[in-house]
């Protein structure tokens, strides 16, 4: 059976993210509460929120991406931002959890991936035929 011709990867991944999202969350809130300190349960906290808010941009990807007009842009919007996820959020799930200090070298590599889908996101809503007149 062949794909939808406007089918978006991003959409699983983003359903797989947000499981993940709640999943780790959970956890952290229950679970890592009294294994932690509070500086490393911070760190948890950051990466869950920002793991829940791009799994939300994620979603947002995949769901114009089945009406859109040109998808390239957004397409490269949802790998960086699955990127970032994966960079950001996973650098400080383990940071928090195991203490590894160079882990906090990599955050920023997610953070200008985050950044980068942003400014994708923004260039695809700014071309053609997304402006209301």
């Amino acid at each position: 059976m062949q794909p939808e011709p406007n089918h978006s990867p991003f959409l699983g991944i983003a359903a797989g993210s947000g499981l993940l999202a709640v999943a780790l969350g959970a956890f952290g809130a229950h679970a890592l509460r009294a294994q932690l300190d509070a500086r490393s349960m911070g760190i948890f906290e950051t990466a869950v929120e920002y793991h829940f808010a791009h799994t939300l941009a994620l979603l947002a990807v995949a769901l114009l991406g089945r009406v859109a007009s040109a998808p390239r842009l957004l397409h490269w919007a949802g790998l960086a931002f699955t990127v970032g996820l994966v960079l950001f959020s996973g650098s400080l799930y383990l940071l928090s959890t195991t203490g590894i200090r160079w882990l906090g070298a990599i955050t920023p590599l997610g953070g200008l991936s985050f950044i980068a889908g942003w400014s994708l996101l923004l260039a695809w809503s700014l071309g053609p035929g997304r402006r209301q007149s």
